[in-house]
């Protein structure tokens, strides 16, 4: 059974589906059966930028990508609360707004982490633990 929830950045998500990064990917895969994954609706569509734009990938497949993410993913709604919430961790962390954004969706669901490659591993925000799991190896 997995263990604690993990809110999921879009660099963990994007890892998934990445044909160039074989060892993040298999850390990713790895960290599937550790937690109870949860994101947003802010990380989905920054993983379809980045998969259609960048990766030059077809709608057809990011429909796919997006459907199987939320068959393992719990995608939690941006509503206001999270937005004014992602302020207040601006004004008190300093953290740009969109990651203020992401820290808010995890702290809300309650999770104990969040995983990300783009924040400060071991940083605690609000009771939330930023990981990196690429610094910290597998867990």
């Amino acid at each position: 059974m997995r263990g604690d929830k993990a809110f999921i950045d879009s660099n963990i998500l994007l890892y998934l589906y990445s044909d160039s990064e074989a060892d993040k990917k298999a850390i990713c895969v790895d960290a599937l059966g550790k937690y109870r994954w949860i994101s947003s609706t802010q990380a989905i569509n920054e993983f379809c930028n980045v998969f259609l734009r960048k990766w030059k990938r077809n709608s057809d497949e990011a429909q796919i990508a997006i459907r199987e993410i939320r068959g393992v993913c719990k995608i939690f709604l941006l509503d206001f609360p999270t937005i004014v919430y992602a302020v207040e961790l601006y004004s008190k962390y300093g953290f740009s707004y969109y990651d203020c954004l992401m820290l808010s969706s995890a702290i809300r669901n309650r999770c104990k982490y969040i995983l990300t490659e783009d924040m400060q591993d071991g940083q605690i925000v609000d009771g939330l633990e930023i990981v990196n799991i690429f610094e910290r190896g597998r867990l």
